[in-house]
């Protein structure tokens, strides 16, 4: 078993590396430094000036991939006149949330959050000329500058539905300094999270490690989380995983 998870491991290094580098030069920088905003700057940066035309970026996978994961859990509101409050937590440039308020039934306010301003404005600047239609006229769609160790300088304690974090995880846990901000993130998003709210976490890291890291750091930081896997499925010879962290 030991032999497998290893492998499956490095197998997974090894399709982000070559995403990446099909995307940028920047590889080795991009491994090492995942916590760093100057890295995704550069990396969004270059990879937007090889294009005149805008086209979204997906660690992993996109949206329909985790659509079954995501939408269930926005189908009751806390309040009856409230919106439900999702963050899309270090979005880059990815589509999950716009369509997040487009196919929500139940009105939302969904906020792309990003600690690269270059991300933020170019989908800014993509949804101000390609408008997203929502399902309910009554959400809203913002994208915001944030460094996700921040979530509770922008949300207060108890406040938000629903955090989607694709990757933003992985990328702090496998930079050479990211561990220590990836156990503050996971404290922050149990804060601002309602009773009622869910912590999603995509990954292509084994239950057996990751399940483990959720709860030590949760009990670690005197926290009371319930914590959950499904598989999402197979994509290039790797298999994802989301982790479903619930406040109690």
């Amino acid at each position: 078993m030991a032999t497998f998870l290893k492998r499956l491991t490095l197998t997974s290094r090894r399709v982000c590396v070559a995403c990446v580098r099909k995307r940028s030069s920047l590889t080795n920088e991009l491994i090492e430094g995942m916590d760093k905003k100057e890295t995704w700057d550069r990396f969004y940066a270059k990879s937007s000036s090889r294009t005149t035309s805008f086209k979204n970026f997906e660690w992993f996978f996109g949206f329909d991939a985790v659509r079954d994961f995501i939408m269930p859990l926005l189908q009751t509101r806390p309040h009856s006149n409230a919106l439900l409050r999702v963050v899309d937590m270090g979005c880059g440039i990815s589509a999950v949330g716009p369509c997040i308020y487009r196919h929500s039934p139940l009105p939302v306010w969904v906020t792309c959050a990003d600690i690269s301003p270059i991300a933020v404005k170019l989908m800014q600047e993509h949804i101000r000329g390609k408008a997203v239609e929502p399902h309910s006229l009554s959400s809203k769609l913002e994208f915001v500058e944030l460094d996700c160790t921040q979530l509770h300088k922008h949300f207060s304690s108890g406040s938000v539905d629903l955090i989607v974090d694709k990757g933003t995880t992985d990328a702090l846990l496998r930079s050479e300094e990211g561990k220590g901000k990836a156990s503050l993130v996971l404290k922050r998003c149990l804060k601002v999270l309602r009773s009622s709210g869910s912590l999603l976490q995509f990954s292509d890291e084994d239950p057996d490690a990751r399940m483990l890291w959720l709860e030590t750091e949760a009990h670690n930081q005197g926290v009371m989380a319930s914590v959950g896997v499904q598989e999402v499925g197979e994509l290039r010879g790797v298999c994802y995983y989301c982790y479903h962290v619930t406040p109690r």
